[in-house]
């Protein structure tokens, strides 16, 4: 009997412009801080749609860390990751990134918080295809 590996879909970001916005306004504000939202949207087949964020309860940040406790969240099944800033200008998941990784997808905007800022990964530390569209009327 052979065994072989599940053959991994391939993930794709897709943000909306308003979301995207929103992220880039909230990292800049909390600068010299990290900020740190959750990502709200659909999942399906390998694609994440990101169309909302929420300000988690009870977050903790400071320049050169974010996060907050997942026991506080309630459930709610349009959560798709969640993305944090690295003020320091460097877009890669930390080891801490990755051990808290939350959802499908987290996604890391560095400073200086410009629309080409952000870049998302798996919980691999993998770089994923991020695209942004314009806003579903």
């Amino acid at each position: 009997m052979i065994f072989s590996k599940k053959q991994r879909t391939q993930r794709t970001i897709t943000v909306t412009k308003q979301a995207r916005d929103g992220i880039l306004t909230y990292c800049k504000m909390n600068h010299p801080n990290e900020g740190i939202l959750i990502l709200r949207g659909k999942y399906k087949k390998g694609q994440v749609l990101v169309d909302g964020l929420v300000i988690p309860p009870f977050f903790h940040t400071g320049p050169t860390f974010a996060g907050f406790p997942h026991t506080f969240l309630p459930l709610d099944e349009s959560y798709v990751g969640t993305v944090h800033s690295h003020p320091n200008g460097v877009a890669k998941p930390s080891v801490t990134d990755l051990h808290n990784f939350f959802g499908f997808v987290s996604i890391i905007v560095q400073s200086p918080y410009e629309d080409d800022d952000l870049f998302a990964y798996d919980r691999d530390g993998n770089l994923l295809e991020l695209t942004v569209i314009q806003d579903e009327i």
